[in-house]
């Protein structure tokens, strides 16, 4: 049976796409070394294994195109977080390394708070903080 999944992201450089998920405050995978075509990430307390790997490498494992984030997203990363202030942080994380918010934080439906971020390559993250105690039966 399946033991990991991991994530495969395009990205067009890979030094720039550490420096972000870095400032992110993802964590490294030391595992597997930083080159000049791929990088690996932990996300989260289940460790879920990002793999940056350059366009044209990616392309080649995948055996089709890379999609075109300007003209649309083939999937959209959520991610849990622990508070609306977490929410907040991660967005401004995102916009200081040189991000684009795509939705402020705010509150939906009374019990979940969240916003999004487009990356340096186009990829939308969103964040979610929910409050099941506030969720209507």
């Amino acid at each position: 049976m399946t033991k990991e999944i991991w994530i495969n992201l395009p990205v067009k450089d890979i030094n720039k796409a550490v420096t972000f998920f870095t400032q992110m405050g993802f964590t490294l995978n030391e595992r597997n070394p930083v080159t000049e075509t791929m990088a690996s990430f932990f996300i989260g307390e289940k460790k879920l294994v990002l793999m940056l790997f350059r366009d044209d490498v990616l392309s080649g494992f995948s055996g089709s195109n890379i999609a075109d984030t300007n003209l649309g997203n083939e999937v959209l990363f959520s991610l849990d977080a622990e508070s609306r202030q977490e929410v907040d942080e991660m967005l401004l994380n995102a916009e200081n390394a040189g991000g684009t918010i795509y939705a402020k934080g705010g509150e939906k439906d009374g019990w979940m708070y969240g916003g999004g971020f487009i990356d340096l390559d186009g990829h939308r993250w969103s964040l979610l903080h929910m409050d099941f105690s506030k969720m209507p039966n």
